[in-house]
């Protein structure tokens, strides 16, 4: 944990001395502790750089978290917010609500505080959907089927992502262009009104994940196994599934689509601490910060003066290892 820490904070440095607008520490600290400010400086820091290190270490938190809570429920180390459809579900619902507030509400500017903080919540029906209609289809004789519930969803994100470049394609070209970077994965237009709409979710609900993080390894007996320790098996996965379901649609809100830091981060705790999720829970939220925050630095500088969104970059990092852990499962 302290590692991890350490790297982020090492990726922190990065990222904000680094840019179009290279910054020294110096000035940085003299910044900070308000030595002679400099107006220029601090528009950067405060409002372009900070912020979006911010969303990136509380977006990297919640994936890393709901991705071993999906994980630990389904007992199927290949379960992602992303591969499952989730996150296409919240993406296509927060699109929707896109659309529809531009054109029903025009007097009401898109970045004012009514629609941040709505945002989350437009998103987590829509990924309360997606969960819904994979459960349905996932269903067996009583028991969730792992093989049609990687299948569903599959099917179920392909779904929504259709869904939602349809919606997109439907705006104006200005709010098209935004809608179509949003949907890759970008968190360049972060600003503190979106840290203070998913700050509070990532707290409460990964606080309450962490509460009941020791359920998660009773999860991975059988459900006969866990009924005869008095646990009543459905309520409380319903419970967890439901608190990862609202973290990643509050994530999606922020971040747009970033998928397979909820596949690696517990993937990697756990080769770190063990399979106690009372460890694995919070080294999750570690790595999946560090992996963000690193990722996000990549993405601004490799190809500058343009930026790539930071889901292509997690995408190039993700797509080998989720094929490294398909080989190793077959094995």
């Amino acid at each position: 944990m302290s590692i991890f820490i350490g790297l982020t904070i090492i990726a922190f440095y990065f990222h904000i001395t680094n840019g179009a607008f290279d910054i020294n520490v110096m000035d940085i600290i003299k910044t900070f502790l308000r030595i002679d400010p400099n107006e220029k400086q601090d528009l950067v820091i405060f409002e372009f750089r900070l912020p979006r290190i911010v969303i990136a270490a509380l977006v990297g938190i919640g994936l890393g978290i709901a991705g071993t809570v999906i994980q630990g429920v389904t007992r199927n180390g290949l379960a992602d917010p992303g591969i499952l459809g989730i996150n296409a579900g919240a993406g296509a619902s927060i699109v929707i609500f896109m659309f529809f507030f531009q054109m029903s509400a025009t007097n009401i500017s898109f970045d004012s505080w009514y629609s941040v903080f709505i945002m989350p919540l437009f998103g987590f029906v829509g990924g309360a959907l997606a969960a819904a209609i994979i459960y349905i289809f996932s269903w067996r004789n009583g028991v969730l089927d792992m093989q049609r519930l990687i299948l569903t969803g599959i099917a179920i994100s392909s779904g929504f992502g259709a869904v939602s470049l349809y919606i997109s394609l439907k705006m104006n070209a200005s709010d098209y262009e935004m809608a179509a970077v949003w949907i890759s994965g970008s968190i360049y237009n972060a600003n503190w009104s979106f840290v203070l709409s998913v700050l509070p979710w990532v707290v409460i609900l990964g606080y309450a994940i962490y509460r009941k993080s020791h359920l998660l390894d009773y999860l991975q007996l059988e459900d006969a196994s866990v009924k005869s320790l008095g646990i009543s098996v459905e309520k409380e996965k319903s419970i967890l599934l439901l608190c990862s379901i609202g973290l990643v649609s509050a994530c999606v809100s922020v971040s747009g689509g970033i998928g397979f830091i909820g596949l690696m981060a517990p993937h990697i705790a756990k080769r770190l601490v063990g399979i106690k999720h009372r460890y694995v829970v919070p080294m999750s939220a570690a790595v999946g910060m560090f992996l963000l925050v690193f990722s996000d630095y990549i993405a601004k500088t490799v190809f500058e003066p343009s930026e790539l969104p930071v889901g292509i970059i997690v995408s190039i990092i993700g797509i080998p290892y989720f094929l490294y852990l398909l080989v190793k499962t077959r094995a």
